[in-house]
């Protein structure tokens, strides 16, 4: 057997350069490069393999945390098929990254984590940065990774790297069990030798298959549907990664079923289609919410039903209502006490087309779903065309950027009460046009993801939009874009503090309390005095972007229109009134109210509370 000596660390990044992926006869290599920031836990291992490897990309950032948000991004706009790996040093650079993986474990995407680690031979234990324990010596920071990690291990020798490798690999590219992997690299180890057989880094495709629904499920599932009066269909993300939106467009036409679609899963039908109902549930369309309510069958394809998508479980009425579960994942195909079709969404999608027949609904169900279309399409021009302020509403700067981006342009965002709007307002032409991650609705992410997926498809515009809170958190990632010369188009929405929880925590009577950005009053020891004067346009001038402030309508069409002129990234500045805010829409979510409390209003909120838990339903 041939074998070559070298480091673990040239070892693994020799294995990452030659691993690819492949499904309906398309492949694609499946690292496109390692992000970074070196310290003395990986500089001399992982970072001297990629010093002689200038083959495989090394791409430096500002902090760890944003560096897996961008290849998560990455990863999600490119359907899971591709990914970065992502290394640090130990102590907080490693655990700097524990937000990112927990990001992308919940979102199902794919992630590749290099942690460095403490010496595997202890002898001149504690290192700089080393956790001791009293109880265990095999025990670091790193090991607060395991529950966000779909795998997890630490490689502490160097013949130990073939079978964590390979198996780290079988997780990355598994429809069902992806999501971040770490493997935890001692820093002897990773500049440790071994005589490593050749075939280890011989090129490697994986095969990513799409797996078929049980025959016999699959006809009772079609029995379901034929019996079905006003049944309803909820578009997850894995409609988007499993490349269906075509497959869903046949079936939906066919049956005339109508669509509503999760946050993952916006863009699974054009906004203009005539099944299409928009976003569903907490964050929801009065459309969409309205045919849930009555729905006697719902048709749940690549979704986790979450909280937000199931409105704490009250959005689906109907004392009969049955789900068909459609997904790769056990987990989710089993939630609702559901018909489960474990299945990839397009295969599915295609055979129920064939095994539903005829099937048709309703002519008045029909008429039905196109009133509740008219009424939503109403709704969202009368937000678009609010004429507030200035200050101007949030909705009626989402309707401006919307109006003005092209079809094929990308919204990015994370968190705040921006997701929420742009879950009902933003009308998605393209199935990658709607970017959001709302698995974690990370604060931070958004100009992290706003770089990983112009990495993705460097053809499309991206408009990273972003409340002044996430901004400060990680507005970093600006420099990070400007040195690998990626535009982002960067729409930064400020209302002096955490609007989306200020709203909820009056709703919840504590009046906003902690949630604005202000001076703290010695007459009341509150941060209650005047708004803090940050000037955001100068803050991200400084760091060599164009930056403006635009008051009114016409100052962001102005600013939109010189941006997309631009070649690199830039800033524009929207103060918004965080007291003009878009409906709820026939919807709830169970955010649990003090049980006792000594304000009156925060007793009366209790009450309307347990009234409205009443309404959840147990699906068992």
């Amino acid at each position: 057997m041939k074998t070559r000596r070298m480091t673990t660390a040239q070892a693994l990044i020799g294995f990452l350069k030659n691993q690819f992926v492949e499904r309906d006869g398309r492949e694609t290599q499946f690292f496109a490069g390692v992000w970074g920031i070196f310290g003395h836990g990986n500089v001399a291992g992982i970072g001297q393999a990629l010093h002689q490897s200038p083959d495989f990309r090394y791409y430096l950032c500002r902090n760890e945390q944003a560096m897996v948000h961008t290849a998560t991004a990455f990863s999600k706009m490119r359907n899971r098929l591709a990914t970065f790996a992502c290394t640090s040093s130990i102590g907080p650079g490693a655990t700097n990254m524990i937000t990112g993986a927990a990001t992308a474990t919940i979102n199902r995407i794919p992630v590749l984590l290099l942690p460095g680690d403490i010496f595997a031979r202890r002898n001149v234990a504690p290192v700089l940065q080393q956790l001791e324990s009293e109880h265990s010596q095999d025990v670091s920071v790193n090991d607060a990774f395991k529950p966000v990690s779909r795998y997890w291990d630490r490689i502490n020798r160097p013949d130990q790297l073939p079978f964590a490798a390979m198996e780290a690999m079988r997780v990355l590219t598994s429809p069902s069990q992806t999501g971040a992997v770490t493997l935890a690299l001692p820093q002897d180890v990773q500049a440790e030798s071994w005589d490593y057989p050749e075939q280890f880094f011989e090129k490697r495709v994986w095969h990513v298959a799409r797996p078929g629904a049980d025959r016999a499920m699959l006809e009772r599932a079609a029995e379901w549907i034929r019996a079905a009066k006003a049944p309803l269909i909820i578009a997850g993300g894995g409609v988007l990664y499993s490349e269906a939106t075509a497959a869903l467009a046949r079936f939906v036409e066919q049956t005339g079923i109508p669509v509503a679609e999760t946050q993952a899963g916006k863009g699974s039908l054009p906004y203009n289609h005539p099944a299409q109902l928009g976003a569903i549930g907490v964050t929801g369309t009065s459309a969409a919410n309205l045919l849930a309510r009555d729905a006697d069958l719902v048709i749940a394809i690549g979704t986790r039903l979450s909280d937000f998508t199931t409105a704490s479980k009250t959005a689906f009425q109907n004392p009969d209502v049955r789900f068909i579960n459609i997904n790769v994942a056990e987990i989710d195909a089993y939630k609702h006490a559901a018909l489960p079709l474990l299945a990839d969404a397009r295969c599915a999608l295609q055979d129920l087309s064939d095994a539903a027949g005829s099937y048709t609904v309703a002519e008045s169900y029909r008429r039905l779903v196109g009133r509740a279309r008219e009424e939503w399409d109403a709704e969202v021009d009368r937000i678009y065309g609010l004429r507030h302020g200035p200050p101007l509403s949030q909705g009626e700067v989402i309707g401006t950027v919307n109006c003005f981006s092209q079809p094929q342009d990308v919204v990015v965002c994370a968190a705040g009460s921006l997701p929420g709007d742009l879950h009902k307002l933003w009308r998605t032409r393209d199935p990658k046009g709607y970017h959001l991650e709302y698995g974690y609705s990370c604060m931070g992410y958004e100009i992290a993801g706003g770089l990983g997926v112009k990495m993705a498809d460097p053809s499309r515009e991206v408009y990273v939009m972003v409340g002044d809170g996430s901004y400060l958190m990680m507005s970093s990632e600006i420099v990070t874009s400007l040195q690998e010369g990626f535009k982002l188009n960067i729409v930064l929405l400020d209302n002096h503090g955490f609007g989306s929880i200020g709203g909820l925590s009056e709703a919840v009577g504590v009046n906003g309390f902690g949630t604005h950005y202000r001076f703290r009053r010695d007459e009341t020891g509150q941060l209650d005095g005047d708004c803090l004067p940050v000037d955001f346009r100068a803050n991200a001038a400084s760091f060599g972007v164009p930056a403006v402030r635009a008051r009114t309508r016409e100052d962001l069409q102005r600013a939109l229109d010189e941006a997309r002129r631009l070649d690199r990234t830039n800033v524009i500045v929207v103060e918004v009134d965080r007291d003009v805010r878009v409906p709820g829409y026939d919807s709830w979510w169970d955010v649990p109210v003090a049980e006792v409390a000594e304000t009156e209003a925060v007793r009366a909120i209790r009450e309307k509370y347990g009234e409205a838990v009443r309404h959840e339903r147990h699906f068992v």
